[in-house]
């Protein structure tokens, strides 16, 4: 996969010093050394993005996969950053629902930054609380975080009544790059 993605970085005329791949449960995560990581990035992490999907693309043909796998590649720490803003923002919108007990949905996101969420959040001690879904479909689906107990409450209400208003708010996720 490293030798792949080298021969496709000198096609594309984009500056590397080296790949390195670690994996990490299902998803294999790969660096990209550069001395100019934002030629790498482009404009809000465009070619990142562009050459991930070609990448998972020719693999998946190559090795005649049914999906293409689960690749994030990264330059300087990009994605790490990204993830780790997601992070804190759960955090805070987890301090929100405890507060207010309404239910808050982030602005939508790729399934990566969801899975980051999702995950997040479930693995977080002190957070069991917490509950998290995805809802809407494509490009615009989104995390709703609110409180467990709220299921109870759901199946003891009747039909029609309203639950807690689910509160969007501008969260910081709207530019995500992946």
């Amino acid at each position: 996969m490293e030798e792949i993605l080298a021969e496709l970085l000198k096609t594309l005329s984009l500056p590397f010093d080296s790949i390195s791949s670690k994996k990490e449960g299902d998803m294999t995560r790969v660096d990209i050394k550069s001395e100019r990581p934002s030629a790498l990035i482009g404009w809000h992490g465009e070619t990142l993005n562009a050459v991930q999907h070609v990448l998972k693309s020719i693999i998946r043909s190559q090795d005649k996969l049914d999906r293409a796998p689960f690749l994030l590649l990264d330059t300087d720490g990009y994605r790490l950053s990204q993830e780790e803003k997601v992070r804190k923002i759960a955090a805070s919108k987890v301090d929100f629902v405890r507060r207010t007990g309404s239910r808050v949905t982030l602005s939508p996101m790729s399934p990566y930054f969801r899975r980051v969420v999702h995950t997040f959040i479930a693995g977080t001690p002190g957070y069991e609380d917490i509950a998290t879904e995805s809802v809407g479909e494509g490009d615009y689906r989104q995390v709703v975080v609110r409180l467990k107990k709220e299921v109870i409450k759901e199946q003891q209400e009747e039909l029609g009544e309203e639950l807690s208003p689910v509160i969007s708010q501008d969260d910081g996720l709207e530019n995500l790059d992946v």
